[in-house]
């Protein structure tokens, strides 16, 4: 079975499920496209309602979402519940927005264009939606609530270990009153992906996950000349210049660096500090790390989760051994792991250069890497030496600098004084190694839309 639930806290198998067979499969898209056929045609006050319905929903029973999240991937229980209200307001700004994110433009005619020209947005057809298992919510979500929204049907391939959550989708938008196919779970295996992908009825794939697994399915869709939009992974510079607020800063760096347990794509992964603030800084972040309390992440007072699974942690421990080899120095924080369960502990790497072969690489988990630097010039140089360009952060009180700052870093997102945030209202993407296409606001609804030119002439005009 590919598809399991194991719950990281205690490493034990919960529940196992079939992989769809190539019947079942071919079945839900014969589904999706017949539902998407009339959902297109269905008015956006009925689109809007079903969002809004299934907001409801998950803000009613918040409690009980949150605990499968928890059981299946491990993410303190507190952090699930952000998860749910997260999911919730993007369904509900879909569903407050709706029609106006989509309304058809007036082209003003120039240069002799004849007639009345307007661009309408119509939905593709049937999109396949691979997510990771990080955000079981809220990744799903970001692509649903607009793609719905915009009148497309949704096929969803989950990550193998959450696959209840994944499940949990199919019930949550029958009982707002989506029509039956028009989104659909299934515990589809590696070796079908490219069959769903080539079938002329699906005509584009959202993926988020890791860059081979994007590279792949990218490959897929380019063969089929199908659309697609990739957020892969990312290694977020934490830049702190010289008149940063230390005590904050530190806090900050913290949180973003160990929220989900660090495994968060826009995670703080990279602390880049400059030379004048640099042991403070260090001082104190250690002392930050050191208070947070591993353990049951049902209980509220744990403050760092377990991986996701044992084979994370272990990979993650492989890494941390790379770069040790490579000329970095590591340094352990922390109370000592539990026995039990997908833990790591909490590890710090300095003398990190970019001769490291590990440089270059992310670490999804408790791992900081912190650079010293000489300047503001450098940090730059520093943030922007990286494959990847998803998030990033500048800490500084002088926000008319650190907004200048900001410009010179190539990434998809940056923020000043605050850590790589997601909000329902805020677009979300990335350049360079992090993939391409925007997710969330009006930029991701538009992903996956053909803007029709509709040129209408008076016949009598045409001569």
């Amino acid at each position: 079975m590919t598809y399991q639930t194991i719950n990281p806290y205690t490493n034990e198998t919960v529940a196992t499920f079939p992989d769809a067979t190539i019947a079942e499969v071919d079945a839900a898209i014969a589904a999706a496209h017949s539902a998407f056929l009339a959902w297109r045609e269905t008015p956006f006050s009925t689109r809007t309602a079903v969002l809004a319905k299934a907001a409801e929903l998950l803000r009613a029973e918040r409690r009980r979402y949150a605990e499968l999240v928890t059981l299946e991937m491990g993410k303190v229980i507190g952090e699930a519940e952000a998860e749910v209200d997260l999911s919730a307001d993007i369904l509900q700004y879909y569903a407050e927005h709706g029609e106006s994110l989509l309304e058809t433009i007036t082209v003003p005619v120039a240069f002799a264009a004849e007639g009345e020209v307007e661009i309408v947005s119509q939905p593709l057809g049937v999109l396949l939606s691979v997510e990771p298992w990080n955000f079981p919510y809220y990744q799903v979500v970001r692509v649903a609530g607009p793609q719905l929204l915009a009148g497309n049907t949704i096929l969803l391939k989950h990550a193998s270990n959450v696959p209840q959550a994944a499940a949990m989708f199919d019930d949550l938008f029958e009982r707002a009153g989506l029509p039956a196919g028009a989104f659909k779970n299934l515990y589809l295996p590696h070796n079908l992906t490219e069959h769903v992908i080539d079938d002329p009825r699906v005509r584009g794939v959202a993926l988020t996950g890791s860059e081979e697994a994007g590279a792949i399915i990218a490959a897929y869709a380019a063969k089929a000349v199908k659309k697609s939009t990739l957020e892969l992974g990312g290694s977020d510079a934490f830049v702190v210049l010289g008149d940063a607020d230390i005590d904050k800063t530190v806090q900050w760096a913290v949180f973003g660096r160990h929220w989900n347990a660090g495994q968060v794509c826009v995670s703080a992964k990279r602390l880049i500090v400059v030379d004048e603030v640099f042991d403070e800084f260090l001082e104190k972040y250690r002392a930050g790390v050191t208070a947070l309390k591993m353990g049951d992440p049902m209980d509220p007072a744990t403050t760092l989760a377990p991986l996701s699974s044992q084979g994370a942690a272990d990979k993650l421990a492989v890494q941390v051994e790379k770069a040790i080899t490579g000329g970095a120095r590591a340094e352990t924080l922390g109370e000592k792991v539990p026995a039990t369960g997908a833990f790591y502990q909490p590890t710090i790497l300095t003398g990190m250069t970019s001769a490291n072969p590990s440089y270059y690489e992310e670490f999804f988990g408790p791992v900081s890497i912190i650079i010293r630097v000489q300047d503001e010039a450098e940090a730059i140089a520093v943030a922007n030496d990286s494959p990847f360009g998803l998030g990033g952060s500048v800490f500084t009180r002088d926000t008319v600098n650190g907004e200048k700052v900001a410009r010179k870093i190539e990434t998809g997102m940056v923020y000043v004084n605050h850590p790589t945030m997601v909000k329902a209202d805020i677009p979300f993407g990335g350049v360079k190694h992090s993939g391409y296409g925007h997710e969330l606001t009006n930029l991701g609804i538009q992903e996956f839309i053909n803007k029709k030119v509709i040129d209408i002439v008076d016949i009598d005009a045409a001569f």
